[in-house]
């Protein structure tokens, strides 16, 4: 199996969920493919979209080098089985590195398709586990706007098999929260 492991915490140290995706990619096994997002990927811009949405055997040199890091991303994905991702909760939401990871991997015609009943997600087969940790905001609650968008996200490309395991209101919690992480992931099946 191969694993697509992603962090996306700013804090490489003492991130609660550096620390949980790191467990869970250990619990999983198999060959690990490394995205560490701490130093954050590009935003999308229009020379990008242009060149994305330029066909493929029309793009010259420039447009191929500006989508160069956005093929490797979808090629990192679409080698992965299974995808684990470490998302903290900042201000309710992903933060931006993981917004910037999945604009650059959602993709008309690679990770996803447009039919006349909508899009269809091409990356099927595969599962997808996130480690999520808040400090205050409960994880599936109406003011969590990052596990759900995460869970669509994936869904749209093709990623239906999602577990999330949550670390959620770790201030609140503290060590507890963690705890009850940690055993989610004792249980989560190879």
């Amino acid at each position: 199996m191969t694993i697509l492991h992603i962090d996306s915490s700013a804090r490489t140290q003492g991130s609660v969920t550096r620390d949980l995706s790191a467990d869970i990619v250990a619990k999983l096994g198999g060959d690990v493919i490394r995205r560490d997002l701490s130093e954050a990927l590009p935003q999308i811009n229009e020379t990008w979209v242009n060149a994305n949405f330029t066909p493929v055997d029309d793009r010259d040199t420039a447009q191929r080098d500006t989508l160069a890091l956005s093929d490797q991303l979808v090629d990192e994905l679409k080698a992965a089985d299974t995808i684990v991702i470490g998302a903290p909760v900042y201000n309710f939401g992903v933060p931006a590195a993981l917004k910037a990871w999945i604009d650059l991997i959602a993709r008309a015609g690679l990770t996803f398709k447009y039919t006349e009943n909508g899009p269809v997600g091409l990356l099927e087969g595969k599962r997808a586990v996130i480690a999520v940790a808040t400090g205050g905001t409960p994880v599936g609650s109406d003011i969590d706007f990052a596990s759900g968008y995460l869970k669509h996200v994936l869904g749209f490309v093709g990623i239906h098999n999602v577990d999330v395991i949550a670390a959620d209101r770790v201030m609140a919690q503290g060590e507890e929260a963690i705890a009850n992480a940690k055993a989610d992931i004792a249980e989560l099946a190879a």
